[in-house]
């Protein structure tokens, strides 16, 4: 699959989902076009999908946030007959590249943490209203709703069939929401993902697979008095204006290199890395959040998110040959510090609230990105506040220390502001800072005192923000040696090893869906018997089982 792959969208252009709007209640139906694949060589039947059907999906669940904050629930239907939504569509796996499955995964599972974290975060409930089949995928699109509603027409199921029709694991988060978040016994857990045909009705219920089992006859009347009550109890602003998410200004050169207005990516091929640079903002800090508001989409903070968001997917699932990461950015960190200080002040604004949540969003996909990250902090760089977080998010940093001949921008510095402090916390609901000083917390607390401190590279180095200093003697030479070496390691080797000390410290919900979809369903999409020319994928459909191996590793 060379086909470029763009991750904007808008609903002018959405074939898989359709809207419809009733107060505080947004209906959304999944009614997949069957011809409206992303790639050539399969239909999205049964409402099945891929790639292209996700990223509307993810497109719409962050308009819901941001151009609709009227809308306190969202209840997820189906559009077809008899069919919630039969998962990832089996022939586009089978024929996808192995990196491209791994990351659609990924992307699927950071679509479903968006609205998983919408009631908690933003007073947006999501309810999975399901009638028809509901398999796979479909279950799992359910699996991320706040509430999951079922009617008991004798023929509506849930199921995850993943491992006795294809010898591969639900891909986005299924078992562990399972078993996590639904809190199903074990050893039910068991017997319903070993089974095709999954639960209906009450067992479904009573196995806590589902929240509510509904009569046909009064489902849809019940599905709304569910879906008003949850409004009742949502702060959501009754009459807000939103802010329209218009199209990115973005231009792709001819080698690979992207321009944003505030992101700049330069590819070098040769040597298997990008260049990745932010802009800080040319303009003062509006002065209130009507102001803000008014500057909507072009508003810095959101706008350089949005912008750096689509470089790191564009990366992952266009260029799977740059193996390194160059983070940069430029500009005057006490103008980051104003733009940032403006939401903090009035975090109970909801659109200041709904910006902060996306560059969580945004750092948790870098934190998630199966590249070597590395941050160059060069003189006239803006490592402050929430970019700080970027060197913090790295594996490795490297910082210029003391003035460069001939090099007249300010000195490098990194400066901590409140929200390095909780305002951007990691998968493992740790901030970057808490997992970096993971055995030193105490240095954490002390590093309060710092707030507001532009600190240069010595003062940098000593209290930990940085991995290395180097003066103009040396700058050169270490750096180049250390991008020359890391794009040298197998990149196999790099991503278990990056997936593996990024997220010291305790296990959560999430990370344990990553950790898994990184190792064990890396691992079950390269092994025969799931991707094999006699394997479960490949046979799906034509009667006859997989022929598997069946020796245990």
């Amino acid at each position: 699959m060379t086909k470029v792959i763009d991750f904007q969208t808008d609903p002018s252009r959405y074939r898989h989902w359709k809207i419809s709007y009733d107060g505080p209640v947004a209906n959304l139906f999944m009614d997949v076009d069957e011809n409206g694949g992303l790639f050539e060589g399969y239909q999205l039947k049964l409402n099945s999908y891929d790639l292209g059907v996700d990223i509307e999906l993810a497109d719409i669940v962050q308009r819901m946030r941001f151009e609709h904050p009227e809308v306190k629930v969202v209840v997820m239907r189906s559009g077809k007959e008899k069919v919630f939504c039969a998962g990832a569509n089996i022939r586009m796996l089978g024929g996808a590249a192995h990196a491209h499955k791994v990351n659609f995964c990924k992307f699927t599972n950071e679509t479903r943490n968006t609205f998983e974290t919408c009631g908690a975060e933003s007073g947006q409930t999501y309810i999975a209203a399901i009638k028809g089949a509901c398999a796979g995928g479909g279950y799992e699109l359910a699996l991320a709703c706040d509430y999951i509603m079922l009617t008991d027409d004798g023929t509506t199921s849930v199921a995850l069939p993943e491992v006795p029709l294809l010898a591969v694991l639900p891909g986005t988060g299924g078992l562990t929401r399972v078993t996590d978040k639904r809190k199903v016994r074990r050893d039910l857990a068991d017997v319903f993902c070993s089974i095709e045909e999954g639960v209906k009705g009450r067992r479904a219920k009573d196995w806590r697979l589902v929240d509510e089992v509904v009569p046909n006859s009064k489902f849809d009347a019940v599905v709304q008095d569910r879906a008003r009550e949850f409004a009742a109890k949502s702060k959501r602003p009754d009459d807000a204006q939103g802010v329209q998410l218009t199209p990115l200004d973005r231009s792709i050169a001819a080698d690979g290199s992207i321009t944003y207005s505030a992101v700049e990516v330069v590819i070098d091929r040769d040597a298997r890395r990008a260049t990745i640079t932010i802009s800080g903002p040319q303009t003062d800090a509006p002065a209130d959040m009507a102001a803000f508001q008014a500057e909507g989409a072009q508003a810095w903070m959101l706008r350089a998110a949005r912008e750096f968001d689509d470089a790191l997917l564009h990366l992952r699932l266009n260029e799977d040959q740059i193996g390194l990461l160059i983070l940069k950015t430029q500009g005057a960190p006490e103008k980051v510090i104003a733009h940032e200080a403006l939401l903090l002040a009035n975090a109970d604004h909801w659109l200041a609230n709904e910006v902060l949540l996306y560059w969580k969003r945004v750092l948790k996909r870098l934190d998630m990105t199966s590249r070597s990250l590395a941050a160059v902090i060069e003189h006239g760089s803006c490592f402050a506040g929430v970019l700080a977080e970027i060197t913090f998010a790295a594996d490795r940093s490297y910082m210029m220390e003391g003035a460069f001949e001939g090099d007249n921008r300010p000195l490098a510095t990194i400066t901590l502001t409140e929200a390095n402090f909780g305002r951007y916390p990691m998968g493992n609901d740790l901030t970057r800072l808490q997992t970096r000083f993971l055995g030193t917390p105490d240095h954490v607390t002390a590093l309060r005192d710092q707030i507001g401190t532009p600190l240069e590279a010595e003062d940098a180095s000593d209290l930990g923000l940085v991995t290395f200093a180097y003066d103009d003697v040396d700058w050169e030479d270490e750096v180049r040696i250390f991008m020359e070496e890391r794009a040298s390691f197998s990149p196999d080797a790099m991503t278990a090893m990056e997936a593996n000390l990024r997220f010291a410290g305790p296990e959560t919900m999430e990370t344990r869906i990553f950790g898994r979809l990184t190792a064990w369903q890396n691992w079950v999409f390269q092994r025969p018997n799931a991707v094999g020319k006699d394997g479960a994928l490949q046979r799906y459909g034509t009667g006859v089982r997989g022929d598997y191996n069946m020796q245990r590793v």
